[in-house]
């Protein structure tokens, strides 16, 4: 018995037309590219004098507006700058607060330690923190813990009778 002779044509056959099926797929590809219509280039500038903007305040006194005062830009509430993550305290409201200022990493202040330039923690309750301007002085604001969500459990499936 003889084996039938298997001829090494149909590979070679296979990556041919792998090739030309590649080589037809990036013509395509490049005609459509290059076919593609180009954006406009911006037309030139004009040429003569530069036009200046319109002044809001002439073209508001124009149309009628009565002039105020100029308001002073609102400075950020100084609460804002601080953050309250944590809170160990005891009935004599003394203990430590871990206090994030201006978005840096939180670090942990004393009852009476200065927080920030001007602030001072003044006492510190079960959620809660006091800073002012010193330790004797009126409170200029109070920190308060984030609140949780409740966790609302869900009873376990009961388990499936054994046989």
């Amino acid at each position: 018995m003889s084996v039938p002779y298997a001829s090494p044509r149909w590979p070679a056959a296979a990556a041919t037309t792998a090739l030309w099926a590649l080589a037809a797929a990036s013509v395509v590809f490049w005609g459509l590219r290059l076919a593609a219509p180009a954006d406009a280039p911006a037309p030139p500038p004009v040429a003569g004098t530069p036009q200046a903007a319109p002044d809001p305040a002439a073209v508001a006194r124009m149309l009628g507006a009565v002039s105020t005062p100029a308001a002073a830009a609102a400075t950020p509430e100084a609460a804002s700058r601080f953050a309250l993550l944590g809170v160990v305290a005891d009935a004599g409201q003394q203990g430590v607060a871990l206090i994030a200022v201006d978005g840096k990493p939180p670090r942990p202040f004393r009852v009476g330690a200065t927080v920030a330039d001007g602030y001072v923690l003044q006492s510190l309750e079960a959620r809660a923190a006091a800073l002012g301007a010193s330790a004797g002085s009126a409170t200029a604001f109070t920190l308060q813990l984030p609140t949780r969500p409740l966790a609302t459990m869900t009873p376990p499936a009961p388990l499936p009778p054994q046989n």
